[in-house]
Formats: C-alpha cells, sequence, structure tokens
C-alpha cells in the first residue's frame, strides 16, 4: 500500500484506540480520516434508548480526544444515509480506501453488505476486520461441518481454535488525511435531548465511559474482584461482578484483551494451586464465551431477534396482557424480588445478571408474556444493551434454545429472594415502602402477620400490591399452556400425511413484501473495485442453517450457488447424539416437518417507549416469501423506502442475502 494512500476509517461500536484492528491498518499505510456516523433512521426498531445515548455519547467525546492528542480528529456526522455520508468522506478527501471492523447483528448484517456493494462499485478498496470475537461465527464448526446449537460444546471448540494472535498496539502518531469534511459537534448529533439530561447526570456518577475508562475498569476488575468472583458473583447489589459489559457493548475495550487478561491469571493460579482463583476465572471466561455464542447463534440463526431457535414456541399462546406488561414494568408485581430489579433497571438502566434472569423468567413463566416484549423493553432501558445477548438471554429463559431452561421449569421469586437476598437488603434498599419489613417476611409480606405489617407501615393492596398471580395458579397456567402448544404442534404434525413438513424453516414467516432499506444515489464514475478474499466479513446462509454445513468459499459458492439456493427445504436435519447438539427447531429426530407460516406474531405495545418513537413489531402473518436470486439483491435494496430498518425490512434483506458472501480484500 502506498504511504501516501488516505483511508476511511468507520467507527461503529469499536470505539477505542488500543486493539483496534482497523484504525492500527489504516495508521499503518498513510493518512487518516476517522469517522462517526449517527443515521437515526437506519436503526429503526433497534433505536437505543436514554441511557445508552448517553453511554455512546460520553464514548465518543472520549474517543474523539484521544485521537485529537494522537493528531487526527473524529469526524461527527449526522446523516439520513450512511452510505451517501461515507461517498461524500470519500470524495472530500480523495480517499483510496474504507476499513471498518464487524458487525453480527441484522440490521448491521444488511447494511454493511449494501455499503460493502456500492462503495466497490465506486472503485473504493474495502477492508473489514475482526474487531469484536475471539473467532469468527463462520470459523466454529463441528468435525461435520455443522453449525453448534449448544453453548458447552460450541465453547469447547471454539477454545480450541482460539486464535492466539496478540493484541493490535494503539498508534503513536496520526496524520489527518487532508480535505473539507461537512461535520457536526457532539450536541448535534442529536443522542441526548434536554428534558433527559437532567437524569443522565446521574449516570456519571456512577459510571466513566470511555476505553482508557475501560481500560482501568478491567485492571481493578481482574487485580481485585476476579479472585472471589465464583463466591461473590451471585450476590445481587453491590459491585460482585466485573460491571465491563457496557465497555464491552461499545468495543471500548477487545474482549480479545479482556479474554488474554483472565486466561493468565487462570494460568497462574493453576500454577499455585489456588483452585478457588483457577474457578473464578473459568467462570467468568464461560461468561465471555456467552457473549461470543449470542453472536455466533444472531449470525447463523438470524430469525432470533423476532423467532424463537426452537419452533415448537411458535404454538405457544401467549398471553398478551398490557395491565401485566405495565406492572412488571413499573415493579408493583407485588413479588419483592422481582419489583426491586425492575425498579433497579429504570432508576439505573443496570441490574445484576441474576435478577436480569429473575425477572425474565417471571415474565416469561408467570405472566406468560410474549418474550420479544421483555427483550425489547431490555434494549430500550439497558445501560448495556447488546441485541445479541438479549436474544440470547431471553431465548434462554423461554426455553427457546435446546440447553436454555426447561419450558416448564417455574422458579418462585420468594425462593430465589432468600437464596440470593437473604437479609433483604436489596430489596429495602429499591422498595422503600418495604425498608421495616423482618428479613423473615420480606421476599412473601403476603404470608406476614397483621401485627407485622402494621408495624413495617405496609397495606398490601394499598401502599403495595398484593401478588399480581398466585404461584400455584402460575404454574397450573403454564402446564394448560404447554398442553394446547404441543395440541397444535401434534396438530401440525399429524396433518403432514406425506411427511413434507420440515424442522427447520428460514426467516420469512412474518416477513412483509417490502424492505426499508436507505435508497442512495451514487456516482458511478469508476469501475467496480474487485475482491476475492475468503476471510472478509460473510452473511447468514439460510443453506448452512438448515444442513449445518460450512459455508462455502467465495470460488465454491460461485460454482453451487444456483444447485444449493432452494436445496434446504427439501433436506433432512440429522440430530448430532455426540455432543447433544439438538437441531436448531426440532422436537425428534425421527420426524420431519415442514415450513409452515405461523398466525402469530406480535406487536410490542407502543406505551413502552420512553423519549422517542418506535415502530411498533410487526402485527402480521405473511405468505412464504421465497429466497431471492443473487440478481435480484440490487433491486431488492432499491426498492426500499423511508430509509427505516424494522423487523420485517431485517427479516426480508437477510433473506434475500442468504447463500451470498460478502467478498472483499480482507486484512486479519
Amino acid at each position: 500500500m502506498e504511504s501516501n494512500s488516505k483511508t476511511i476509517v468507520w467507527f461503529r461500536r469499536d470505539l477505542r484506540i488500543e486493539d483496534n484492528p482497523a484504525l492500527a491498518a489504516a495508521a499503518r499505510n498513510g493518512s487518516v480520516l476517522p469517522v462517526f456516523i449517527w443515521c437515526p433512521k437506519e436503526e429503526g426498531q433497534f433505536y437505543p434508548g436514554r441511557v445508552s445515548r448517553w453511554w455512546l455519547k460520553q464514548s465518543l467525546i472520549h474517543l474523539k480526544q484521544s485521537l485529537k492528542s494522537l493528531g487526527a480528529e473524529l469526524v461527527l456526522i449526522k446523516a439520513q444515509s450512511t452510505l451517501s455520508a461515507l461517498t461524500e468522506c470519500v470524495d472530500a478527501v480523495g480517499a483510496t480506501k474504507v476499513v471498518y471492523n464487524h458487525l453480527y447483528d441484522p440490521v448491521s448484517l444488511v447494511r454493511d453488505h449494501n455499503i460493502k456493494q456500492k462503495l466497490g462499485e465506486l472503485g473504493i478498496s474495502i477492508q473489514s476486520y475482526n474487531g469484536d470475537l475471539l473467532n469468527e461465527p463462520w470459523e466454529v464448526y463441528d468435525d461435520d461441518g455443522k453449525v453448534f446449537t449448544t453453548f458447552d460444546a460450541y465453547w469447547e471448540k471454539s477454545l480450541s481454535i482460539q486464535n492466539e494472535s496478540g493484541s493490535h498496539l494503539p498508534p503513536w502518531r496520526l496524520t489527518q488525511a487532508a480535505g473539507s469534511v461537512k461535520m457536526c459537534s457532539i450536541e448535534e448529533l442529536g443522542l441526548e435531548n434536554e428534558s433527559e439530561k437532567s437524569s443522565n447526570a446521574l449516570l456519571g456518577k456512577g459510571w466513566a465511559p470511555g476505553w482508557s475508562n475501560a481500560d482501568k475498569a478491567l485492571t481493578e476488575f481482574v487485580e481485585s474482584n476476579l479472585l472471589a468472583y465464583s463466591k461473590d458473583r451471585l450476590r445481587v447489589g453491590g459491585n460482585s461482578t466485573s460491571l465491563l459489559s457496557p465497555y464491552l457493548h461499545f468495543g471500548e475495550v477487545s474482549v480479545r484483551k479482556v479474554f488474554n487478561s483472565v486466561r493468565m491469571k487462570q494460568i497462574l493460579w493453576a500454577k499455585e494451586g489456588n483452585s478457588v482463583g483457577k474457578d473464578s476465572a473459568t467462570i467468568y471466561l464461560r461468561a465471555i464465551g456467552l457473549r461470543e455464542y449470542s453472536r455466533y447463534i444472531c449470525f447463523n440463526f438470524p430469525f432470533t431477534h423476532e423467532r424463537s431457535l426452537l419452533n415448537n414456541l411458535r404454538f405457544f399462546p401467549w398471553n398478551a396482557d398490557q395491565a401485566h406488561f405495565k406492572a412488571w414494568r413499573q415493579g408493583r408485581t407485588g413479588y419483592p424480588l422481582v419489583d426491586a430489579g425492575m425498579r433497579e433497571l429504570w432508576a439505573t438502566g443496570w441490574v445484576h445478571n441474576k435478577i436480569r434472569v429473575i425477572v425474565s423468567s417471571f415474565f416469561v413463566k408467570f405472566l406468560l408474556l410474549p418474550w420479544q416484549w421483555g427483550m425489547k423493553y431490555f434494549w430500550d432501558t439497558l445501560l448495556d444493551a447488546d441485541l445479541e445477548s438479549d436474544i440470547i438471554g431471553w431465548q434462554y429463559i423461554s426455553g427457546s434454545l435446546p440447553d436454555g431452561h426447561e419450558l416448564e421449569r417455574l422458579d418462585n421469586p420468594e425462593v430465589q429472594g432468600f437464596n440470593y437476598d437473604p437479609e433483604g437488603d436489596y430489596v429495602r434498599h429499591w422498595l422503600p415502602e418495604l425498608a421495616r419489613m423482618p428479613a423473615e417476611w420480606i421476599h412473601h409480606p403476603w404470608d406476614a402477620p397483621p401485627n407485622v405489617l402494621k408495624a413495617a407501615g405496609v397495606e398490601l393492596g394499598m401502599n403495595y400490591p398484593n401478588p399480581i398471580i398466585d404461584v400455584d395458579v402460575a404454574k397450573d397456567r403454564l402446564m394448560q399452556a404447554i398442553v394446547i402448544m404441543r395440541e397444535k404442534e401434534a396438530a401440525v404434525n399429524a396433518s403432514d400425511a406425506s411427511g413434507t413438513i420440515e424442522v427447520v424453516f428460514d426467516n420469512s414467516e412474518n416477513v412483509g413484501d417490502s424492505a426499508n432499506i436507505p435508497k442512495d444515489d451514487v456516482v458511478k464514475g469508476k469501475g467496480p473495485c474487485p475482491s476475492s478474499s475468503s476471510y472478509d466479513q460473510r452473511v447468514p446462509s439460510m443453506q448452512n442453517v438448515c444442513t449445518y454445513k460450512k459455508r462455502p468459499k467465495p470460488e465454491e459458492d460461485t460454482k453451487k450457488l444456483n444447485d444449493n439456493r432452494h436445496s434446504y427445504k427439501n433436506e433432512r436435519i440429522k440430530m448430532s447424539n455426540v455432543d447433544g447438539d439438538l437441531c436448531s427447531t426440532a422436537e425428534s429426530s425421527s420426524m420431519k416437518k415442514q415450513m409452515t407460516v405461523s398466525r402469530n406474531s406480535f406487536s410490542v405495545p407502543r406505551t413502552i417507549t420512553m423519549s422517542h418513537d418506535r415502530k411498533s413489531f410487526d402485527d402480521e402473518a405473511s405468505s412464504h416469501v421465497k429466497l431471492q436470486k443473487e440478481e435480484e439483491i440490487d433491486t431488492e435494496i432499491n426498492s426500499c423506502k423511508n430509509g427505516e430498518l424494522s423487523f420485517t425490512s431485517i427479516s426480508r434483506l437477510v433473506s434475500v442475502l442468504v447463500s451470498i458472501i460478502m467478498t472483499g480484500p480482507c486484512v486479519l
């Protein structure tokens, strides 16, 4: 590469200087133009919540200062189209290359494919890198080339092939690419409005966003808190976890650095015979593995943001009760531990992972509310809101994963309260109306004697609600719902006398007729930029979802594309008896099932929106959308309007992109 080359460094959720492969590569080869583009329209259904946008704003301020100290100015752009903004930057400085780090959520996969294709047509070289994972999702398969669908098997394989390459050192100096680019201030991005600033000011007292602060948080955790992690991690309240999740979400610290730091401690403690420390490190590394797995599942099964991985839940009779949904959100269910967790979430944007599990389980198993509602509410309110992690978490709780909670499992919040908050300190902190309740009754005040309630100032049904539903009633309702689900599923299976019903179906079950990907006018003054690397960002292949085979390399893909485009419809799913990796939607290995169109889709009540408007989940059942031919992709993208990415548009475009591999030169 010429030393005088000009490179656009497109920052997204990789807001750091250290161990940033895209930035490091650009810095080695000439001048750079660091760019962050904020395009609210393209966020669509996944427009970040208030506290998440606050963190993003603070992180950008921190990154901007760091880049300036190295000699480069971070260009902030608010745009209607990311593609248009990038092409304007390319023209303004005469750039010959654009670099960025991979993202794996459905919104980003669609957007990145579109941008890579269009910039390639303009003759702009595009390089993308792995800056978010230990291993790319397309690098981890079992010995038969099949996709893993249980975490333990995936993590064991992932550890065995983990790339040992070192971290990328931060550049000592950056040279700003010459040229004039229209940019805006951090305030003009609109990440925080005036009505939100007073609430957000409190966040700054407990959190310090920014990549150098992430490094400090990691060091403090590894040196001071990791040793006791195995014992302290289940204690709710206080700082019993690493608190690194928001830093990891925004890419302020690389997962590779976190992994290596903990791994070094694990090796050291193992040599010293420190079993407690070794166990703590092992448990924490599994938590890192679960984050990896969330991206792996969402990449290989791109419909999981709206549908269960196990297809039996499409028959589940969800109870779309908005009154129950409101009581859960407001922390007014009558179950103290659940209510304390929900009030902490609303007040701070943060809750302990164990509390997330408890409130999610209550939401699905007690109230029978659709898990998609809860996932979306978490996305709107969590400081560390992470789509892939939230998807895995909610599907795990709702029994939607082969190795998740059993659907029949119903955990009693009263018992969990005594397990994880035995003295009731956490509940008292977030439920002041129960502050004087004795520990004996704190987690089930409805059983307390009248004199105890009176002494504590508690009037059930007045200043604190009675339980929204009795535990025994909830269990009966859950069992009845499961019976209905299985009866419906059996009826569908029995009606398939020809045996054509298949286990795995594609992501077009609830897809509308048009996708809302931004339509951009680009000047085609140059020839297409050739690309031919098998290591570049790829897109999900429904062929592989169905058969669990490795995606073909680019040269193989070209040869086999037409033959494989619809082959997934006619192939059987084989069950793995070796490591228990169940087929993604299989109930039985002896039964073939056909793709069927579910008549159940969910609309998240609009009442959950906070300070901004969001479209509801698509509430429609549509006919099966056939996979588009490769040559139809441009037509599909250019037919989109308004620039908004809804669940429907994401599903549609991912369906269009199946079996296609994004190509382009990539430096690992």
